[in-house]
């Protein structure tokens, strides 16, 4: 009987040896195949990030450092860091080039495209339900503030980030004064992101490969200048005062005189489109009359397919020559949908950048919700594509011959040249988001204490603009 119960005692160790044997072999087997990338691998794990990756910037791609080179270690800290570079040197956002080279790397141009795919099809699922329910949305009672708070936050976040890159950008004197002009060419000469990214690029190019080399003899003869003029100082004892240098200057007389004409022309054109609208009903309805049926259906889809192109151009375009990622692109994206076209309203631009912001993944998802407020469905799938596909194709590009890349000086003088110019365009971002969004003394106020709150405590972005639209509802309630 003792016998018997030792035998089975003996057995049932046997047993439980055998099952944690196999489950560590399981295990081990389980963590090699999650290390293996496969393209269900790669979509599913970004799509992961593409749905949870809040906040926009560096906040996702340490969400993408922690899945590449800590969990699923696909890539070494180095290979990250290498992305990471490319991602922040080429046109579009960081992330979504970062994405694209991890993608690139593991399996060619066909794991680029799976892993960007499933990326961005979170948020641009999320803007186009926005979109779908933003009339509805705006309809309800003090809605109008919880959006200026998500626009005060949103300038905010921008200033924060024109100022934290402002600061790794402009170590030289030359590249501090080229953000001044950056910012000043888009504010008031209403230059465009295209003709700001290659003039700074070439005048990079100018210093750092000619003026750099006659830094040593130049400081030379201005060593030798200086001994010089201090000996003969000393000598007659001459000591010229200086005069502060005072400048005096204005721009808000000229803003208040540009949007009064804008305001004049626009209803004149109303009033205009309103005359001539009696005088064409009677020939627009024998028009109808004379058209055959098929063509008076199909009139309406061939002219929503041909807005959605004519915007997705304009998206391709952007995409393709904007660096800095999605704040960079807002001017450029205000100026030819709001200012050119006219399509969207400030105050509805204003709440496309808000909600680009709230949604995860790149700001630069809100092309979504331009698309489909401009040309439905087919509009926000157009637009999306093409704000995405130039940075794409760059990287991949960019990716198959990468140390080549880095190793170009003429290449880097030019990107050198870029940099403190983005700084600038942020700033003009900022500054354009808040004459479209920011219309009183509250929002102002909450707008510098939010950017107080983010240098001082660094939060993140999400909660920031949760609490600055609620903050405004609930102080709205109140007052009212």
């Amino acid at each position: 009987m003792a016998q018997t119960v030792v035998a089975k005692r003996t057995h049932r160790r046997q047993r439980v040896r055998k099952i944690k044997t196999r489950a560590r072999y399981e295990h081990r087997r389980l963590k090699q195949i999650s290390r293996t990338a496969t393209f269900g691998g790669l979509f599913l794990s970004f799509l992961k990030i593409g749905a949870s990756g809040f906040g926009g910037g560096f906040a996702v791609l340490s969400q993408i450092r922690h899945l590449v080179v800590l969990e699923r270690r696909w890539l070494t800290e180095q290979d990250f860091i290498e992305a990471l570079a490319l991602g922040q040197s080429l046109p579009g956002t960081s992330a979504g080039n970062a994405v694209t080279y991890v993608g690139f790397r593991l399996r060619s141009w066909r794991g680029a495209s799976v892993s960007l795919a499933g990326f961005i099809l979170p948020s641009m699922l999320m803007m186009i339900a926005l979109a779908i329910f933003y009339d509805r949305f705006r309809a309800l009672p003090n809605t109008e503030q919880l959006f200026h708070g998500f626009n005060a936050a949103v300038v905010a976040l921008i200033a924060v980030t024109a100022w934290r890159m402002g600061k790794h950008t402009s170590r030289k004197p030359w590249q501090r004064i080229l953000i001044g002009l950056s910012f000043a060419a888009i504010i008031f000469l209403r230059a465009t992101v295209v003709e700001i990214i290659l003039i700074s690029g070439l005048i990079g190019i100018g210093i750092e490969s000619f003026t750099e080399r006659q830094l040593p003899r130049l400081e030379r003869i201005r060593g030798f200048a200086t001994r010089r003029q201090k000996r003969i100082r000393t000598r007659i004892a001459l000591r010229r005062p200086t005069k502060p240098h005072r400048f005096f200057g204005g721009y808000l007389t000229e803003a208040m005189a540009e949007e009064r004409l804008r305001n004049m022309s626009e209803s004149r054109v109303t009033q205009d489109a309103d005359d001539d609208n009696d005088v064409t009903d009677d020939s627009t309805s024998r028009d109808k009359s004379s058209m055959p049926a098929f063509l008076v259906v199909a009139l309406p889809a061939i002219a929503k397919i041909g807005l959605a192109l004519s915007i997705s151009f304009i998206f391709l375009r952007i995409g393709a020559a904007t660096f800095g990622g999605g704040f960079v692109m807002i001017p450029e994206i205000q100026n030819e949908v709001v200012n050119s076209h006219h399509w969207l309203t400030h105050q509805e631009f204003a709440d496309a950048t808000a909600l680009g912001q709230i949604t995860p993944g790149p700001v630069l998802i809100m092309a979504t919700f331009v698309g489909y407020r401009v040309a439905g469905a087919a509009g926000a799938l157009l637009c999306t594509v093409c704000v995405f596909l130039p940075s794409f194709l760059m990287t991949i590009a960019a990716g198959s011959s990468f140390h080549r890349f880095r190793a170009n000086r003429q290449t880097q003088a030019f990107l050198r040249g870029v940099a403190p110019a983005v700084t600038g365009l942020l700033g003009a971002a900022a500054w354009s988001v808040a004459r479209s969004g920011i219309h009183t003394i509250i929002g102002a106020v909450m707008a510098v204490v939010i950017v107080a709150i983010l240098i001082r405590y660094r939060p993140n972005a999400l909660w920031v603009l949760l609490g600055a639209g609620v903050f405004r509802f609930l102080l709205a309630l109140v007052l009212w």
